[in-house]
């Protein structure tokens, strides 16, 4: 196929996917936005604000009023790990809050931030360039979903310097395991949509998953307490591993697989970032965001095409089987 006309087939692609990204609807459970509350008194200082917490395999111990501190990273596991640039671990006053509150000291990130630990440093740059110009956004867009919406602020304030050393650092830190179990189920706890994650209710019973995939901690005060090493769990439906395994390996005669680009474990090549062991609920969200073009940066226009041909059980798929790989 010539060059021009193979250009033609994947503009084409790429037009026609517009329809369809009118026809998809952004699901609600991915986002979990808290229910909005009356703003609360300012509360009178508490003896619980003093007293030191604790998380297993450190001896280190913070107060609430420590771990609260945007500008100061509370760092539980520091041993084994090059040191933390200024920007990583106290950002810049007053604008700048610490890279590594919410994507942690060791860059494993959150279910609702990213896992930068062993991204290439150049992509690490470039995803910050999108958000800062707007060509990278979360789908979501019927309330604002603040780990987003901040990182766009952030990104547009950060200086280059800054954002060259934070990319340098978390692209030298390795993500050793896969940051949930993937578990297929039918049913579930029950959760409630809280700090943008979910939490057990503690009600009796459980509740069918349907086409959902459902992530959450498995100690919810050790993930308030910001612990890197804290497990999560994400449940997604029966049959999702495997029909994951096929799409993100051997692909469909209309579709390429993801190993095509991300390579044949899914850890990357070059600047193509890796996706094994990351958060499946985060990557599902960026095949969301893709389908939607809430991500539209140069970088990830071969993307749209792509999932253009996904129904949202096959991205759950994809997220799943590629969450549970080796990182």
């Amino acid at each position: 196929m010539g060059a021009s006309l193979l250009c033609c087939v994947l503009l084409n692609a790429v037009a026609g996917a517009a329809d369809a990204d009118a026809r998809f609807e952004v699901p609600a459970w991915l986002f979990p936005v808290p229910a909005p509350v009356a703003a609360p008194a300012p509360a009178a200082s508490t003896p619980d604000d003093a007293r030191l917490q604790r998380v297993p395999g450190s001896r280190l111990g913070y107060t609430r009023a420590q771990l609260r501190d945007l500008f100061a990273v509370a760092d539980w596991h520091a041993d084994a790990r090059p040191p933390v640039p200024e920007v990583v671990a106290h950002g810049r006053k007053p604008d700048i809050y610490a890279c590594g509150y919410c994507h942690l000291p060791n860059g494993a990130g959150r279910p609702e931030n990213a896992a930068v630990a062993g991204l290439p440093a150049e992509y690490i740059v470039q995803q910050m360039r999108a958000f800062a110009s707007g060509q990278r956004k979360a789908a979501w867009t019927a309330s604002s979903f603040l780990p987003a919406t901040l990182m766009a602020k952030l990104a547009g304030l950060t200086s280059d310097r800054e954002v060259s050393e934070a990319a340098t650092y978390f692209s030298s830190l390795t993500l050793n395991n896969p940051r949930a179990t993937v578990v297929e189920t039918e049913r579930v706890p029950r959760t409630r949509a809280i700090a943008y994650v979910y939490e057990l209710t503690g009600a009796d019973g459980d509740e069918p998953l349907g086409n959902r995939l459902l992530e959450l901690p498995v100690d919810f005060e050790r993930h308030e307490l910001r612990d890197a090493r804290l497990e999560y769990v994400a449940y997604v439906p029966p049959g999702s591993l495997e029909r994951g395994r096929r799409l993100a390996i051997e692909g469909t005669t209309a579709l390429p697989s993801c190993a095509s680009c991300h390579g044949p474990d899914l850890r990357g090549i070059g600047l193509i970032p890796p996706i094994a062991g990351r958060s499946p609920t985060y990557l599902l969200r960026q095949l969301v965001a893709f389908r939607t073009r809430a991500r539209q940066s140069p970088e990830g226009v071969p993307m749209q095409p792509v999932v253009d041909g996904l129904d949202l059980a096959d991205m759950i798929a994809a997220a799943a089987y590629a969450g549970s790989l080796a990182p």
